[in-house]
C-alpha cells in the first residue's frame, strides 16, 4: 500500500486543488454539477488547467456530457494519456471508465476490490501533468469508491476538499447529511453546499419558478456551519447543451462553454464558482 500511495502522490504532485463532488443519493444532478464546475473553472482564466475524473464506475456519464464519448484513452511510456475535451489546447483533461468500454451500453459489474484497483490506476497511472484543479465526480452515497479515494490520496490530503450536492426535498437532504458525516469522519474540508433542481427555469424567458419546496439546502448549510454556494434550477436548456456535448460543429469544449453560458444555469453557476474559489483560498 505504501508503494501505491507513493505512486499516487508522485502522479498528483503538480495538482494544486482536488475537489470531490459528493451527493447522498442518485438523481440529484451531481455529474452535471461536476461538469459545470470543470467548465467554469477552465473559463475562469486562459491559463487555468483543469482535470475531471469520473469515478462513478457503474454509471459513467462525464464522457457523454462533454461530447467525447467516442474517444479512447491512449497508453504512453509515462502512463495513460487522458482525453482532452479541448483538443490540442490540452487545458481540460478527462478520464473515465466510459472511455475503456468496448461498447457504450456495456455495464460495469465489478466487486469492491476491482473498483478499488481501477481507482488506484486512475490516480497513479494517468498522466495528469500540471493542473490547477482536479474535479472528481464520485458515485452517489458513501461507498467503496469514496473510501478508496481517501485511502489512495492520503499523501495529498492537504489538497483535498469537497462540494456537496443536494436537492431541496427532505429525503435528499437527509442523505446529504450522511455525506457531511462522511467528510467529518475522514477530515475532508467542505467548500460548500449546492441546492440543485431548485425551481424550474422557463426555456422561453429564463425566469425561475418554484415548483417544489425550496430553501432546504440553505437551511442545512446554516445549521451545519457550511457555506451555501447557491441554487440551480431544473433547466431544459442545460439538458439540451449537455446532451449535445461539444458537437460536430468544431470549437471543442469552449464552443460547449459558449452555448452553456447562455443558459439560465450557466449564468447562476458563475457565482457558485466564485464561492468555490474563495473557499479554497
Amino acid at each position: 500500500m505504501a508503494l501505491q500511495e507513493t505512486a499516487v502522490t508522485r502522479r498528483l504532485q503538480n495538482v494544486k486543488h482536488i475537489i470531490l463532488v459528493l451527493a447522498g443519493k442518485g438523481g440529484v444532478g451531481k455529474s452535471s454539477v461536476s461538469t459545470q464546475l470543470a467548465l467554469n473553472l477552465a473559463a475562469s482564466s486562459p491559463n487555468v488547467k483543469v482535470g475531471i475524473l469520473d469515478v462513478d464506475l457503474t454509471g459513467p456519464s462525464i464522457p457523454r456530457m462533454f461530447g467525447i464519448d467516442d474517444q479512447g484513452v491512449h497508453q504512453s511510456s509515462d502512463g495513460w494519456v487522458p482525453v482532452y475535451a479541448d483538443g490540442p489546447s490540452a487545458r481540460v483533461a478527462c478520464m473515465s471508465v466510459g472511455f475503456l468500454l468496448k461498447n457504450k451500453g456495456d455495464s460495469v459489474v465489478w466487486r469492491g476490490p476491482k473498483k478499488n484497483g481501477m481507482i488506484r490506476q486512475f490516480l497513479s497511472d494517468v498522466r495528469w501533468g500540471e493542473l490547477d484543479y482536479l474535479v472528481i465526480d464520485t458515485p452517489p452515497g458513501t461507498s467503496d469508491e469514496h473510501l478508496s479515494l481517501m485511502e489512495h490520496m492520503a499523501g495529498v490530503h492537504s489538497r483535498l476538499s469537497a462540494v456537496i450536492v443536494t436537492t431541496p426535498q427532505a429525503v435528499a437532504l437527509m442523505d446529504a447529511m450522511k455525506c457531511l458525516s462522511f467528510t467529518r469522519a475522514v477530515n475532508l474540508p467542505v467548500l460548500g453546499l449546492i441546492e440543485n433542481m431548485s425551481g424550474y427555469a422557463c426555456p422561453c424567458c429564463g425566469e425561475v419558478s418554484n415548483v417544489f419546496s425550496t430553501g432546504g439546502g440553505s437551511e442545512m448549510a446554516r445549521k451545519e456551519g457550511l457555506r451555501f454556494l447557491g441554487t440551480l434550477p431544473v433547466d431544459t436548456e442545460l439538458v439540451s447543451v449537455l446532451d449535445g456535448g461539444v458537437g460536430e460543429d468544431g470549437g471543442g469544449v469552449f464552443r460547449l462553454l459558449e452555448r452553456y453560458e447562455k443558459t439560465a444555469t450557466g449564468k447562476l453557476f458563475k457565482d457558485i464558482v466564485k464561492g468555490v474559489v474563495e473557499s479554497l483560498g
